[in-house]
């Protein structure tokens, strides 16, 4: 799922295509997509776009007449900038919004359909979209503490609830727990002074690398190959290859779709993390050290 860095590059992307740019016509291939009724989408057609901003993982895009086109993109959702007019044909394509000079289009990949398209009005319209998650680069070290430590959950689950944090998702937040070599199962209720300190420059951190270089890009080209496994990530999605730090394998929690990449030299002091799909097969011989699960691969 796109998360904050790329949908920072789609809108530094829009921004010279469609900002202050007449939307002439807004075609749908999947009923399915739009999920509000009043105002019909056909309202949007002839008015100018006048601004472009992230709710959460969503790409709002602000028309005259205060009305707001949000896209989310969910899983396998992307957009892309084709010639104008481009056609719709094919189960992946879902929608296209017409400019003068190009059209952008909307594709969802796979047979699930979870993308979505709200138009809503006004500012409290926006804002009933957003789930509420704090900027993490307008926050302070004791609001960041105070939002994560409200319950008491995992650090992976923490950063990941859109509710908490506005979007960091699976793939960065492994990235944020690397560098501040904090382990994803660590407890929230259980963190020192020192540990949140780490965390938090952390998250600023890696979160404004990852959108000062895919901002780059989207300024060269419209970034039509979004994914969540990026050259230059340390961990995630990185299973069985070398820690940049440390040298030390790789390793995966799986978890119903996700996993959770981490390095246990650097993270959880050379600890294994429990993972289902293994322990089916391991049994008691669960490994609990890195010697152990290597002994175990070479029997």
């Amino acid at each position: 799922m796109p998360e904050l860095p790329d949908i920072t590059a789609y809108l530094s992307a829009l921004e010279p295509r469609v900002l202050n740019k007449s939307l002439e016509r807004a075609r749908l291939s999947s009923p399915f997509l739009l999920r509000t009724i009043s105002p019909p989408l056909a309202s949007v057609e002839g008015r100018t776009v006048r601004a472009l901003q992230r709710a959460g993982k969503r790409i709002a895009i602000g028309l005259d007449g205060d009305l707001w086109l949000v896209l989310h993109l969910m899983i396998a959702g992307r957009l892309h900038w084709r010639p104008i007019g481009a056609k719709l044909g094919g189960r992946q394509n879902l929608a296209a919004f017409d400019f003068a000079d190009g059209s952008l289009t909307l594709t969802e990949a796979g047979s699930k359909r979870r993308a979505s398209l709200h138009l809503v009005e006004g500012a409290e319209g926006l804002r009933s979209l957003d789930p509420g998650g704090i900027d993490i680069f307008a926050s302070t070290l004791d609001e960041f503490r105070g939002v994560l430590t409200v319950e008491n959950h995992t650090l992976k689950r923490a950063l990941t609830d859109p509710r908490l944090l506005s979007g960091i998702g699976n793939a960065y937040s492994d990235e944020i727990l690397h560098a501040a070599q904090l382990s994803p199962l660590l407890q929230t209720g259980k963190m020192t002074p020192e540990q949140w300190q780490r965390l938090f420059d952390a998250t600023r951190q890696t979160m404004q690398l990852w959108i000062d270089r895919l901002r780059a890009e989207a300024l060269h080209s419209f970034p039509e190959k979004v994914t969540a496994f990026r050259k230059g990530m340390a961990v995630h999605g990185r299973y069985g290859q070398p820690c940049p730090r440390c040298g030390a394998k790789v390793l995966r929690i799986r978890y119903a779709d996700n996993e959770t990449n981490y390095c246990a030299v650097c993270q959880t002091g050379g600890k294994v993390l429990a993972d289902r799909s293994l322990s089916r097969l391991l049994g008691s011989d669960w490994p609990r050290t890195l010697e152990e699960l290597e002994a175990l691969k070479r029997k």
